[in-house]
């Protein structure tokens, strides 16, 4: 199957009522257990990696992103409908590098960013993307983080809907009371003002922190315009229980191999992969997108967006 347009996929998951996920990678490992789960639960998704994690202040340099975007070759060859997503990027070089690269969604990140500058970096995105075909998913309020370094900013509606027209975005990212990096406990969403943002914006809304969202409640959200759900921490707490897990049995003056890179049993990189793949396939069918790949792609995925 070609690779899907992400306005399309969202568009299409508010009309048969379910969330489309977004489970983030964050190498090759992450990458390969996301796709696999997805073609396993037969459903839709979104994958991709973080542009900002990718040009973190922590690193020594920027990570090449092509290295990255070569993995797009392999979702050509997927069974379900795949987006290739370059998530929470505020660099515009690093954006319109990931469009020319084959990404096909970029999401504009807000959190270091004012209004007066973000409004315009996103309105130049948008241009941009949709000469190439790409679809552009923006957000306005803050979310709070798990360790207390962010100020939440509900997202206020009438400011949401002023933002969509004025910009062109295909996808909203809300802050509703969800929390970004939460390592434990949950995340109450707030009903009432996800309804209003509903109720006053026409484009797909979209939850991230979707570690610390209730999924129990997830109809609730789905009912109320939500037709993404953001994942990450979550899946890197599983992939290290399993490659801690994996290495117990590791000691010096042992051989690597079987450890890492034969593909085995004990191989700690396997291990991880398979952890990932089990809970991106649990996280599907929370979200009700497990079994919703559908014959037709073909016909959708000619809509690059």
């Amino acid at each position: 199957m070609a690779i899907a347009s992400m306005k399309e996929l969202l568009i299409r998951a508010q009309r048969e009522s379910y969330a489309v996920c977004y489970c983030e990678a964050w190498n090759l490992e992450s990458f390969q257990a996301v796709i696999e789960a997805a073609e396993e639960a037969e459903s839709p998704i979104i994958a991709g990696f973080n542009g900002g994690f990718l040009m973190h202040e922590e690193r020594e340099k920027a990570e090449n992103l092509a290295y990255y975007s070569g993995m797009r070759m392999a979702l050509q060859e997927s069974s379900v409908p795949i987006v290739f997503l370059l998530n929470e990027s505020d660099d515009y070089p690093q954006i319109a590098r990931a469009i020319e690269l084959g990404f096909n969604a970029v999401m504009v990140e807000n959190e270091h960013l004012s209004m007066e500058h973000y409004l315009p970096l996103v309105s130049k995105v948008v241009r941009h993307a949709h000469e190439a075909g790409v679809s552009v998913e923006a957000a306005v309020g803050r979310l709070a983080d798990g360790a207390g370094h962010v100020k939440a900013e509900r997202t206020d509606p009438i400011l949401a809907r002023q933002f969509v027209e004025e910009t062109g975005i295909d996808a909203l990212g809300v802050a509703v009371g969800n929390v970004h990096i939460l390592t434990r406990g949950e995340a109450t969403i707030d009903l009432e003002v996800l309804e209003s943002i509903h109720h006053h914006v026409p484009v797909p809304l979209v939850l991230h922190g979707g570690t610390g969202i209730q999924l129990r409640d997830v109809r609730n959200y789905i009912n109320r315009g939500v037709a993404k759900i953001n994942f990450g921490t979550v899946l890197k707490q599983a992939y290290l229980a399993a490659a801690m897990q994996a290495l117990t049995d590791y000691r010096e003056p042992m051989s690597p191999h079987p450890f890492i890179g034969i593909g085995g049993k004990h191989d700690v990189l396997m291990a991880g992969r398979k952890a990932i793949k089990e809970k991106v396939k649990e996280l599907l069918v929370q979200c009700g997108s497990a079994g919703k790949a559908w014959p037709d792609q073909g016909a959708t995925a000619r809509t690059k967006m």
